[in-house]
């Protein structure tokens, strides 16, 4: 079978990502800019100005760090959702510029299973649970029935923007995730609200609560460490239900949260306890990045029979995975 290229363009949230993978799945091109602030979160048309202003470099950087130009490119791929929609609009009108000026295929992705497919091929995982844990999802997925579908998540804001939020709180700028966890190591705990209601976690009340004994004195450290401990616990146990409701014997963390080592430790002792294997998608891919939207975008391309026409496509702010035909498994 012909070697197929694929370029995918990654612009769902703060990352502007292009990546360049073959139809092996061999990375060839991963080149990132990230929007960060010292103060405050991401403001989504800030952020779509950010997506601008580097497109056209990294693009440049992609096509040079892989020696390829457009012409090697077999297909384009877009991230048409879910996220912010001024980003996800940055994104897609390049695609399309780009697909329309080189005559490319173009194929817009759904960017958590994104996440899902190259956690699958990175770690070797064969039919896990995934936790996937990022800024705007924090989901229990796992593949039944024909689709992926959804076994638990959050009820109201997602583990990354709750840590982001309470990283906003005490000054600790954006991304605050990996300066939470650094504080934390230096913590002691503090009882904090545990929300799991059946297969689904609630962590607005925890967050409240943190911001309340911030602002009555609590030292920075005690509260990182007690929200991480408990949210954690949280995520834990809805993931060993969903092992034991799915009859599977695999977990794969994946998304930004996956960064966090003591997330895994958690992770991994559970599944131990059960004879499951855990796998953690790798620390460079575990956040957003093209990659993911390349690798999909070839295994959409090879087994999915028809495709909108360029001018017709659009970007898919809300869409969620299980709404996803995964034609390829």
């Amino acid at each position: 079978m012909k070697r197929i290229l694929c370029m995918g363009i990654e612009s769902t949230a703060h990352t502007f990502g292009i990546g360049i993978v073959d139809s092996k799945g061999k990375i060839l091109a991963d080149v990132r800019d990230t929007f960060t602030t010292k103060k405050g979160g991401m403001i989504p048309n800030e952020v779509a100005l950010h997506h601008e202003k580097v497109k056209e470099r990294v693009l440049e950087e992609a096509l040079k760090s892989s020696d390829t130009n457009l012409e090697d490119i077999d297909v384009i791929a877009f991230s048409q959702g879910p996220g912010l929609a001024p980003c996800l609009v940055v994104g897609m009108n390049f695609s399309k510029e780009i697909a329309l000026n080189s005559k490319k295929p173009l194929v817009g992705v759904n960017h958590i299973v994104g996440h899902l497919e190259l956690g699958k091929i990175l770690t070797k995982a064969e039919d896990p649970i995934f936790v996937f844990v990022s800024g705007a999802n924090t989901q229990i997925i796992a593949h039944e029935g024909g689709k992926y579908r959804v076994f638990g998540e959050a009820l109201s804001i997602a583990l990354g923007n709750a840590l982001d939020k309470f990283g906003r709180i005490i000054g600790l700028g954006f991304p605050a995730g990996p300066k939470i966890e650094k504080l934390a190591k230096k913590g002691k705990y503090i009882e904090l609200p545990y929300c799991v209601k059946g297969m689904d976690v609630d962590f607005s009340g925890i967050l409240t609560k943190v911001e309340n004994l911030y602002r009555k004195g609590a030292r920075k450290e005690d509260l990182c460490y007690s929200l991480q401990e408990t949210c954690f616990a949280m995520l834990t146990e809805v993931a060993e239900r969903a092992l034991a409701h799915c009859g599977k014997n695999e977990i794969l963390l994946i998304g930004g949260v996956a960064a966090n080592k003591r997330f895994c430790e958690m992770l991994d002792v559970m599944c131990k306890e059960r004879g499951a294997k855990f796998y953690a998608c790798p620390l460079k891919y575990a956040g957003d990045n093209g990659v993911q939207i390349a690798w999909l975008g070839i295994l959409e391309y090879k087994t999915r029979k028809n495709f909108p026409k360029i001018e017709e496509m659009d970007i898919k702010p809300r869409w969620r995975v299980d709404e996803v035909e995964t034609t390829w498994i």
